[in-house]
């Protein structure tokens, strides 16, 4: 395994160079392709979100990996790599997994705990399937994040650290009242209909909001959310969908309005936020999770306009209060870490026992051929019975050293015992690469669809 990770995130970089170096769906997939047509690397995925750019690969060299790696994300991130490079974190192997998985428990997220971004991981992984640059180890890895982030929440409290960042920036807006509180009785628009907008929608209509407005690109998106959000047995919220171009007006109309669309510009200009502001006696609370940001930063400014974005979160969290099962949750972590690193230096010899017992099979074959030869007149039932008597003297030698070397194998630093088996026994390297091949291949077919 020669896993190697570069990126950067809201720990590594300011949010003025996220902004600027955020990822559109495109160009997660030409990154994605370019990385994997890159010589160093032979897998690819690329990790996402509003406070994260990481770009994962299967390197055959570390320092050509990492030079190419860098490379590719300041080409498709828009920012140049002077200016990038300082900002980039790096982590190879057992610390690439290491940090994938504390990702993935929210250990590394803005608001510890938060457990939106296995929904990423998982989009993540997805991508990758889809667009067939995730092979064995990304598959095998990005699954079992998936899973540790999913124990990290049920057998610990880390859900009481965290919240969605949805959740941690309503309680920003509404200051020193409870979000519901403050929330009661108010007009909310909400700018976008993917995932993050989708739990704002829910998170203001459960805490009591008069009536949600949601305006999208797509007016089918808006409407299918407006649907969820009015099912019967729901919230009873009143709901509507409305058009991009509604915006300013529905702007006048909203007390609260969160904004996070995958727009490349500014949704509501510093002009459009004044405009709705004029003339009104009561607040308006802007809420931008997007990353580059819908909102102009210029509405901080604004008399009667409380905005909260990414970079006002940002200062906000590192005051946060982390719960005690932090702790527990890293345990889980070194542990999944270990086992993951185990499994795979242990798989890693597999091919090589194979390629060694089907060696010895050949040997059997042979000499039974041999001895058919020598003696023309044993009938069915004594060849059989020699047949199975040399293969289980066979099966008897070969079981305590491929059963050791498993164990061997599977410790640190263990991965040269396949290369010494395959010494000792003259394996053809070929062979074990023809095994090597049709496994991944099988590993490929099971891992579809496995998110």
């Amino acid at each position: 395994m020669s896993l190697l990770v570069v990126g950067l995130s809201h720990r590594s970089a300011p949010v003025s160079v996220l902004e600027r170096a955020s990822l559109s769906a495109d160009a997660k997939v030409k990154l994605l392709h370019d990385t994997l047509a890159a010589e160093p690397a032979a897998e690819g995925a690329v990790l996402a979100t509003c406070n994260r750019i990481e770009l994962y690969a299967d390197v055959d060299k570390f320092h050509a990996g990492v030079a190419e790696l860098s490379t590719l994300l300041a080409q498709h991130s828009g920012v140049g790599l002077e200016e990038l490079t300082p900002y980039l974190y790096v982590h190879y192997e057992d610390r690439a997994v290491h940090h994938l998985f504390s990702v993935a428990c929210g250990l590394d997220s803005m608001v510890v705990g938060e457990g939106q971004i296995l929904g990423q991981i998982k989009d993540a992984l997805a991508v990758g399937q889809d667009e067939h640059t995730a092979g064995r180890l990304l598959n095998d890895l990005f699954q079992q994040a998936l899973r540790v982030g999913k124990r990290a929440h049920s057998e610990t409290g880390i859900d009481r650290a965290g919240q969605s960042l949805v959740t941690f920036g309503l309680q920003q807006l509404a200051e020193e009242a409870e979000v519901a509180d403050w929330a009661a009785g108010k007009r909310a628009l909400v700018i976008g209909a993917g995932s993050m907008s989708s739990l704002a929608a829910a998170t203001l209509a459960r805490a009591g909001v008069a009536e949600i407005v949601v305006a999208n690109r797509t007016m089918a998106r808006a409407e299918r959310l407006v649907e969820i959000l009015t099912e019967p047995g729901g919230t009873g919220v009143a709901a509507r969908a409305a058009e991009m171009v509604a915006v300013g007006d529905e702007l006048t109309r909203a007390d609260i309005v969160v904004s996070c669309t995958g727009a490349t510009g500014l949704v509501l200009t510093g002009e459009a936020v004044e405009t709705a502001v004029q003339g009104r006696d009561k607040p308006l609370y802007l809420l931008d999770l997007a990353m580059p940001r819908d909102i102009d930063a210029a509405a901080h400014r604004m008399p009667g306009v409380r905005l909260v974005d990414i970079e006002s979160l940002a200062e906000a969290s590192a005051d946060a209060p982390m719960a005690g099962d932090v702790d527990q949750v890293r345990t889980i972590v070194s542990d999944e870490v270990a086992a993951f690193g185990a499994a795979q230096r242990a798989a890693h010899i597999t091919p090589t026992v194979v390629a060694l017992r089907a060696m010895a099979a050949d040997v059997v074959a042979g000499e039974m051929a041999r001895l058919e030869g020598r003696l023309p007149g044993l009938d069915d039932k004594q060849r059989a019975e020699i047949t199975q008597t040399v293969r289980r003297v066979v099966d008897k030698l070969l079981h305590a050293p491929t059963v050791r070397v498993k164990q061997l194998a599977s410790e640190p630093g263990g991965a040269g015992y396949a290369d010494a088996l395959r010494t000792l026994f003259d394996l053809d390297p070929e062979t074990v690469a023809s095994v090597s091949r049709a496994d991944l291949n099988d590993g490929d077919v099971k891992n579809r669809g496995r998110v």
